[in-house]
């Protein structure tokens, strides 16, 4: 141990300033990602991509907060879970679209369109198609 006596100094070095604001961008990320993700579901990219980086912005976020590293643990969860909605909303979209695309309807209503040489024949395959689904 040093026999000097200690300065101010010395104990500004020793304690972290509780004056320096931290913050936590990927929590503010992951809240605007999320948000994204949940108004652009319907596509690919604003559900599948934005919702994704929204989770894995806001789990980082999450963590940070919990170690007292950063602030705003809760927006880091709000965040992930609505970039999580986003993302599950986006992939039942798409997967009710496959399935209607891979159905026998509309292979038989595509197969229509494709032979019909005039615009009244493919309102009468729409109107065949119609009355399979129904």
């Amino acid at each position: 141990m040093s026999h000097h006596p200690r300065t101010p100094d010395d104990y500004a070095q020793t304690h972290p300033d509780k004056g320096v604001k931290r913050s936590n961008g990927l929590a503010i990320a992951a809240l605007v990602l999320g948000i994204a993700a949940i108004l652009l579901f319907w596509t690919v990219f604003g559900g599948i991509v934005l919702g994704l980086l929204a989770v894995i912005f806001g789990v980082i976020g999450a963590r940070k907060a919990h170690g007292s590293r950063a602030p705003h643990g809760k927006i880091s969860i709000i965040g992930a879970v609505l970039g999580a909605l986003g993302l599950i909303a986006s992939v039942v979209i798409i997967a009710i679209g496959a399935s209607i695309l891979n159905s026998d309807e509309f292979k038989n209503f595509d197969d229509c369109v494709k032979h019909a040489k005039t615009q009244s024949e493919r309102d009468l395959c729409a109107k065949d198609f119609n009355k399979e689904v129904d």
